[in-house]
């Protein structure tokens, strides 16, 4: 999949989840209940589940997704094309982590998608986080990280629609972009994980989904 021209960096591994384990078994639930069609109720928190575990299975899946979808465009998202990270003209996203960037610091989209691509990745490798074993309790923080990565992915999202539909729509990734975002956008609402002001530059394309499937 991945051609000579593309940078290797952005293009993040994907991230499994340990066959065998509970959260295998949820993740196996959540694509079950996705085939079905029926998105606001795929991302329903499981009878006797945990919201913990729930969130972390889906926000796993959520940034495999985002960074398979991103991996399809990024010879068309560079330096030059996208000099600053935004989703249409009203919105810039500068970076910062918190730790090794304090400061937020205008970058490129590349730049500013590979930060967080790699930022997410550190999240969900960190076991004191994301624990992965059976009985390991999330840290009480949890909630807070989970929805930092949230808002951060759907940037991700918002930069493609804003800046390379276009280039979706003649990889013909149009439906599985949609159908991604929909259940990013219904998974968040569930669980009320976004702050409406973060999810503006995409309000209108938000409303259009929501109004389908009522």
């Amino acid at each position: 999949l991945v051609s000579g021209s593309r940078s290797s960096k952005t293009f993040k591994p994907k991230k499994n989840i340990p066959e065998g384990s509970h959260q295998y078994e949820l993740l196996k639930h959540a694509e079950a209940t996705l085939g079905s069609g029926n998105l606001r109720q795929a991302v329903m928190l499981p009878e006797g589940e945990d919201l913990n575990e729930w969130i972390a299975v889906n926000t796993v899946d959520f940034f495999n997704q985002i960074n398979m979808l991103y991996g399809t465009i990024t010879e068309f998202c560079t330096e030059a094309s996208c000099p600053v990270m935004s989703a249409g003209p009203r919105y810039e996203y500068h970076w910062a982590d918190g730790t090794n960037i304090k400061k937020p610091i205008k970058c490129s989209a590349p730049k500013y998608i590979d930060y967080l691509m790699t930022w997410v990745q550190d999240q969900l490798d960190d076991e004191t986080l994301f624990p992965s074993k059976i009985g390991v309790p999330f840290p009480k923080n949890f909630m807070s990280v989970a929805k930092t990565i949230l808002k951060r992915l759907f940037r991700v999202y918002a930069h493609i629609y804003h800046q390379h539909f276009d280039s979706v729509m003649r990889l013909q990734e149009e439906a599985h972009l949609n159908t991604s975002f929909k259940h990013f956008i219904f998974f968040v609402q569930e669980f009320n994980l976004i702050d409406r002001r973060e999810l503006a530059p995409l309000q209108e394309l938000i409303e259009k989904l929501g109004s389908k499937d009522r």
